[in-house]
């Protein structure tokens, strides 16, 4: 028997596929194989979760994934009937999305990436300001730090535009009943920057006790680890 799952696709559901049509799909089951592309795992707590969800499923004798390829290898039994589609569900339950490989992915990018190269220079590039004084602490005290206003223009770009992607991944990890890195950065990061404007606002210091460098700079750093992890898989593949 053979061992890969030959799936008929019409062109225009290749283009556009929803809920209505899923079930116009002509699959012709040759064997027991079928191959999944996951977008947004970051970690292997993700391909835990994804494999758990996957094996629990109905039908499914075993699943594997593989964080490097971002692809699920997925086992059925026999007589399997019913549509990927059905399993793509499954790891969307889980928070990631999931397509054929040979269909478009349903993330749709924004007219600027966040993820991209440029994200990463324009994050150092306001990040630098904030923790270069500290350097001079040692001799000039708080002196050498920015004013307040100063530091929560730089870090709120950081915070809410680039750092947007860690509040989204992090959302749907919680609406799947599971945390994520992501989750933790947004929590930890979000902290730092809210502690900072209710100590420069309410409490009234000025740069003094303020931690917009640290929300910032963590924000930017784990970037650059995605961007490293990004450029290393696109390596591999």
């Amino acid at each position: 028997m053979p061992d890969t799952l030959n799936i008929f696709i019409t062109e225009s559901l290749l283009i556009d596929i929803n809920a209505a049509n899923r079930n116009s799909l002509i699959i012709e089951l040759m064997s027991q194989l079928v191959t999944l592309k996951i977008d947004g795992m970051t970690c292997a707590s993700c391909v835990s979760r994804v494999e758990k969800a996957l094996q629990k499923t109905s039908g499914v004798q075993a699943a594997s994934v593989n964080l490097a390829t971002e692809k699920a290898q997925i086992r059925i039994e026999d007589g399997w009937d019913q549509a990927p589609l059905d399993l793509i569900k499954v790891i969307e339950r889980t928070g990631y999305e999931a397509h054929l490989p040979n269909m478009p992915s349903k993330v749709k990018k924004p007219w600027f990436d966040l993820h991209g190269t440029w994200a990463l220079g324009l994050a150092i590039t306001l990040s630098l300001p904030l923790v270069m004084p500290m350097i001079f602490m040692p001799w000039w005290g708080h002196d050498a730090m920015l004013p307040a206003s100063t530091q929560w223009l730089l870090a709120t770009p950081v915070q809410f535009i680039l750092g947007a992607r860690f509040y989204r991944a992090g959302w749907k990890g919680l609406m799947a009943g599971s945390g994520n890195m992501d989750l933790l950065v947004a929590i930890g990061t979000t902290a730092a920057y809210f502690l900072s404007l209710y100590h420069w606002w309410i409490l009234g210091s000025d740069s003094t006790h303020l931690y917009f460098e640290s929300s910032a700079v963590v924000i930017t750093l784990v970037m650059l680890g995605k961007w490293l992890e990004s450029r290393a898989k696109q390596k591999t593949t």
